[in-house]
């Protein structure tokens, strides 16, 4: 196995011979990757993944279903399309009728979101209508896309990370913001637990994975009245975090999905 840096790659695009050059070098006779690509590189990582693709070389998540997941609007639209539970979400850039935006959803609380933010950044609970209005207004003058998603106040700042391989959640946390914060990123101080989630919050996980075209990652869900809704798909979730918490070696079993694949294709 080699850790290669996509970011110091560059490709040769060509008919005869695509390749990939890394510190001048081509990378060559590789069977599989594990694309990890931050949020803010999508672009660029995913082009490169592309890149192996077009020579033949299996990735445990293709290039478009990273894409897509990355695009939070997109995501929740194929979602929805499939019928997966979802909050109730609106979606803007420079509405003049921000009252009727924040109505569709259910009114006040709500949740307002970038659609470029991650590990809890560019997320905000507006717990009054005048404070909703302040913050997509403000989000207007940054020229910002924003979702705008019902609050699920039943949940109490607590959510499910479920890690999904091909069919299967094979390791799953409940995971509790901070005293005051209804976030709970672990990234951002939230605590997690080992739990086993129900047969019905797996086949969301499973499902909602499927829907994007991603043969593993993490989904991201919330314990509503009206049942269990997906609020994000995470196609490069992080291990440590959820390997401290319940104790599976989730990147073994990473490894052995990759072997298996590749072998099928070599057979």
């Amino acid at each position: 196995m080699r850790v290669i840096n996509y970011l110091r790659c560059y490709m040769n695009i060509t008919t005869q011979w695509p390749t990939v050059v890394y510190n001048g070098k081509p990378l060559e006779s590789f069977e599989a990757i594990i694309p990890r690509i931050a949020a803010s590189k999508t672009f660029y990582g995913t082009a490169v993944v592309r890149q192996f693709e077009v020579m033949g070389v299996f990735s445990i998540n293709p290039a478009e279903a990273i894409s897509r997941s990355r695009d939070k609007l997109h995501c929740l639209q194929i979602l929805a399309k499939e019928g997966i539970n979802l909050p109730v979400t609106g979606f803007a850039h420079a509405t003049e009728d921000i009252d009727g935006l924040i109505e569709s959803v259910g009114g006040a609380p709500v949740v307002l979101k970038l659609l470029e933010g991650t590990q809890g950044i560019g997320v905000v609970l507006a717990e009054t209508h005048q404070a909703a209005r302040s913050v997509i207004q403000a989000f207007r003058e940054l020229d910002a896309n924003i979702l705008v998603q019902e609050y699920v106040q039943e949940s109490a700042g607590q959510d499910l990370r479920c890690f999904v391989i091909e069919d299967e959640v094979v390791a799953a946390m409940k995971r509790q913001g901070q005293e005051g914060e209804f976030r709970s990123n672990l990234h951002r101080g939230g605590k997690g637990e080992k739990i086993d989630p129900t047969s019905q919050e797996k086949n969301i996980a499973v499902q909602a994975v499927k829907a994007m075209g991603l043969k593993v990652a993490g989904v991201d869900l919330l314990r509503s009245k009206k049942g269990s809704v997906v609020i994000e798909v995470n196609s490069s979730p992080g291990l440590e975090g959820i390997e401290k918490i319940t104790g599976i070696d989730v990147a073994d079993l990473i490894i052995a999905f990759v072997e298996k694949k590749t072998q099928l294709r070599d057979n």
